[in-house]
């Protein structure tokens, strides 16, 4: 098992883009250029979050949160746009931010602590 597989923020970010990617793969009303971005933001979130956590040093694993943690907030606010231009439902909508929001904070926190120890 690799070290990022242990991580809760792995975890719920791996869920959350089997959402996405379930998401992006039925609904043929999303325009194909928001489905590509939606569906490059969520993978970032978990591929980064892996790179991240196979980096030496804590400056360079900080970086990759940090991009993973920006990568989460660009999918908030295209769910947002979906949302507003009626291509998801309201539960999805909350669901996905809720979850993204997770995220955020999690790696919010790693951040925070990686900075502590700089």
């Amino acid at each position: 098992m690799f070290s990022y597989q242990k991580l809760e923020v792995y975890k719920k970010a791996f869920l959350l883009n089997k959402v996405v990617y379930n998401l992006l793969k039925e609904n043929y009303k999303i325009p194909a250029y928001a489905k590509n971005q939606l569906g490059r933001a969520s993978l970032s979130i978990v591929l980064n979050i892996a790179e991240g956590s196979a980096k030496f040093t804590k400056k360079d694993r900080r970086n990759f949160f940090v991009i993973a943690r920006g990568s989460a907030f660009e999918c908030a606010v295209i769910v947002d746009i979906l949302y507003s231009e009626n291509e998801i439902p309201l539960e999805l909508k909350n669901e996905l931010e809720k979850g993204f929001e997770e995220i955020s904070k999690i790696l919010y926190v790693m951040i925070r602590n990686l900075e502590k120890a700089l």
